[in-house]
């Protein structure tokens, strides 16, 4: 690869049908924006396999570029924020949706996007946590801004903990000294969620059977990456005072629940947004995710895949056939 050509994996749509290639471009074909970065790693996430197949419309306009996050150097810069040779990180603002991705050796972007690549990890680190580490982690920060502490004696519950995202967030919230149960629907993953720290294993099926506006308390906080029926069924558990952040809807964006649990037990839910974040947050997020995940719970669950496998990849994993982390490199 040279500044001049580069491979990227391109969606183009022919008869309603989303159809992807690798080709050969140059840095003529890009986007604007003012940095211009050497791509080293891209992740494969959910978002990424519904826009590699097409569903979900999470393409805006074709051609595009794929890939929500991605870590690389900055080759050239018209921002005063970075200059050549400086390491960065790309997760959220529309990257793959709106504008190209991470998935071309060469990237064009705007200064706003970025951030620095944080003390403690590599490139290939950083996107092995990518973003559905980011969403894990700035779902820890809202709980500690209300009220979580490591004292807390409650059970915490991870939703969709055979994902990314939960997966990061059973390792972080363990790691802090906390009680974890892991729900998920994949009896293959329990081994690697007691690995990450799990201390128990639910049924997320157990979640979604219907039942009274307010169950017995059980959960302290919760981080919830599902939605529908199973957040409707956290909802109705949780302890006196207690959180949820929710931050996915896989299982639906429909809500059937009450507002007693909001009213007679004063539970909070937090809705965590990690596609347009402030510059701040996602520094804060990345540096707790360097100190409080530990190596031992991100690199076991990465696999390292080639741009050519891109497409196989994304439809497993809307298969729910990928467990743990995919990492794109895009200097194979």
């Amino acid at each position: 690869m040279t500044t001049e050509s580069f491979k990227a994996l391109v969606l183009n749509e022919q008869a309603g049908e989303v159809q992807s290639s690798i080709q050969t471009l140059s840095k003529d074909d890009l986007p604007e924006g003012d940095v211009l970065v050497s791509v080293a790693y891209s992740g494969l996430n959910y978002k990424d396999g519904l826009a590699l197949t097409g569903k979900g419309k999470i393409v805006r306009s074709y051609p595009m570029v794929p890939g929500i996050d991605f870590s690389g150097t900055v080759v050239e810069s018209a921002s005063p924020d970075y200059k050549p040779g400086d390491q960065v990180v790309l997760t959220g603002w529309g990257v793959g949706e709106r504008y190209w991705g991470g998935y071309e050796q060469l990237a064009r972007v705007r200064s706003e996007w970025l951030v620095p690549l944080p003390e403690g990890l590599d490139l290939q680190q950083v996107m092995s946590i990518g973003t559905a580490g980011l969403t894990a982690m700035l779902c820890v920060l809202t709980l500690e801004e209300h009220g979580l502490v490591p004292t807390m004696e409650r059970e915490l519950l991870v939703t969709g903990a055979g994902g990314g995202v939960g997966g990061v967030a059973v390792a972080v919230l363990a790691n802090l000294g906390y009680k974890v149960v892991a729900a998920t629907g994949r009896t293959e993953t329990h081994a690697y969620l007691k690995d990450l720290g799990a201390h128990d294993i639910l049924d997320r099926n157990v979640l979604s059977v219907a039942g009274k506006p307010m169950e017995k308390e059980r959960w302290g906080a919760a981080v919830d990456t599902v939605g529908g029926d199973t957040l409707a069924g956290v909802i109705r558990s949780m302890a006196y005072n207690s959180s949820i952040a929710a931050c996915g809807n896989a299982g639906g964006i429909a809500l059937n629940t009450t507002v007693l649990p909001f009213i007679l037990r004063g539970v909070n839910l937090l809705g965590v947004e990690s596609v347009v974040c402030p510059k701040p947050r996602r520094q804060e997020a990345w540096s707790r995710l360097s100190r409080d995940l530990p190596r031992s719970a991100f690199e076991p669950m990465t696999q390292v895949v080639k741009l050519e496998d891109v497409p196989n990849y994304g439809r497993q994993i809307l298969k729910g056939q990928v467990r743990g982390r995919i990492v794109v490199d895009l200097q194979a």
